[in-house]
């Protein structure tokens, strides 16, 4: 398999141009390509925000936590966006797919690192340089696999991983090999073996939030565990994080008025920010013209101050509480909040509802005004469950994740749920377990590997 990607000496070189601080970039004359060749180079590349620090969006727009009127959705900037908000057989209509081709230039270039990394010499392999930047390398391409999987394939099922096709996994540098679909169990192999060496890799915290520490290591092995429905792992996981950063804002202290409510990230510390990453900025999620369903608003209680700093404007809202701390930008990476409901979600389905609604009220206790938080109790597992899933609905509103929620919690009847959208007098409709949860890959890819496409 081949990604539909520019040649190799362009990206390098335009990412030498878009943000490399030094000439880190030796020119072949036997092949003019532009390579790096140690750690300083490799970190450069990594801290390209542009590349690296950028997720798939087209999931938000699928999803049922947007609303958009007619007029809205007539006026969308690229037929990609219209299609994925009414869940469109032909996705894409010949306009490239920026939800496939980034990640993939962030596995290359990961595996760009990889590889140079083993072809070092004297000083600088094995040293604690060497293992953050390999740990960083195998976390981004850990992510960015992830990621794709969620997208492109089914969700994780244990009765059919192995047979269930995922995507191409790409190991190495080379452009000119070629492989098929993988399993989706071996991309769950692959994209945790790669996360469980990063974590041993990493340092426990970064200076910068954009690069990856072991808390980031830990906190997407939580999420990528909970998707497997791994409770145990989910939660030892979600709490090997907590242990290096547990720090919640306490909403009260925010303004619940501002336009940007949050600080601005990475240049300003929100402390619940384990690793900054933003979703692709597409016009549609970024418009106060795409509002809020008001099912998902009306979720919210008075005294709940998530409902003010949220959410903005007259009836119907727009959402502004994005932990990137700019309203054009979603936020798409991993934060403490996730990790107290992850574990809380975990262990109200191994049976111990009560230490998971401890977990989840220390985490509302943040969000309520002051005094009038009164804490939550359950009688069972399943409420328990019940309350938890309604409360991680509405706290990682707008961050990538729910699409992903949908195609797991779908396969249990208690949770599924049909989406139902009338644009233009036309009523569309998306069932729990229709092949259209699946985006379709991109036809050029297709064209160029010839790996099998997904049925829509």
């Amino acid at each position: 398999m081949k990604p539909i990607l520019m040649p190799m000496w362009l990206l390098l070189a335009g990412l030498l141009l878009i943000s490399c601080q030094k000439e880190f970039l030796d020119k072949k004359p036997d092949k003019g390509l532009l390579i790096p060749t140690t750690l300083d180079d490799f970190n450069a590349l990594m801290d390209n925000l542009t590349i690296f620090n950028s997720s798939p969006a087209l999931q938000e727009i699928s999803a049922d936590d947007f609303y958009a009127t007619d007029a809205v959705v007539a006026g969308f900037t690229s037929v990609i966006q219209e299609n994925s908000y009414l869940w469109a057989g032909d996705l894409y209509q010949n306009e490239s797919c920026t939800d496939w081709n980034l990640p993939y230039q962030q596995v290359f270039y990961a595996n760009i690192i990889l590889d140079g990394l083993e072809e070092l010499k004297g000083g600088e392999a094995s040293t604690t340089g060497w293992n953050t930047t390999k740990g960083s390398a195998l976390f981004h391409r850990a992510f960015a696999f992830y990621n794709l999987v969620q997208l492109f394939s089914r969700t994780y099922d244990k009765n059919t991983a192995n047979s269930d096709l995922g995507i191409p996994l790409r190991l190495t540098a080379d452009v000119n090999g070629k492989s098929g679909r993988a399993s989706v169990q071996e991309v769950y192999d692959q994209l945790t073996g790669d996360l469980l060496k990063a974590e041993k890799l990493l340092p426990e915290q970064t200076r910068f939030k954009s690069r990856p520490s072991k808390a980031a290591a830990n906190a997407l092995l939580a999420r990528v565990y909970l998707n497997m429905e791994n409770y145990e792992l989910a939660d030892k996981y979600a709490a090997a994080a907590l242990a290096l950063n547990h720090s919640l804002l306490d909403y009260n202290t925010i303004s619940v008025t501002a336009t940007n409510p949050f600080p601005s990230s990475p240049a300003a510390d929100n402390p619940e920010v384990i690793f900054y990453d933003k979703l692709i900025p597409y016009a549609f999620t970024s418009s106060a013209r795409a509002t809020v369903a008001d099912e998902l608003y009306q979720l919210y209680a008075d005294k709940d101050l998530r409902k003010s700093i949220f959410f903005a404007g007259p009836a119907p809202f727009y959402f502004k509480g994005r932990y990137t701390g700019f309203r054009l930008q979603l936020f798409g990476g991993l934060a403490v909040d996730e990790l107290y409901l992850i574990r809380a979600e975990s262990l109200a389905r191994m049976g111990s509802f009560a230490a998971a609604m401890k977990e989840l009220n220390t985490l509302l206790v943040t969000r309520w005004a002051k005094g009038t938080y009164q804490p939550l109790s359950a009688g069972s597992s399943e409420e328990a469950l019940r309350v938890v899933l309604t409360e991680r609905r509405k706290e990682l509103t707008f961050r990538g994740l729910r699409w992903g929620d949908l195609k797991r919690l779908n396969k249990d009847p208690r949770f599924a749920k049909t989406i139902v959208r009338t644009v233009a007098g036309q009523e569309y409709t998306l069932s729990p377990g229709d092949k259209r949860y699946v985006l379709p890959i991109p036809a050029e890819e297709i064209v160029a590997s010839g790996i099998a496409q997904n049925e829509r």
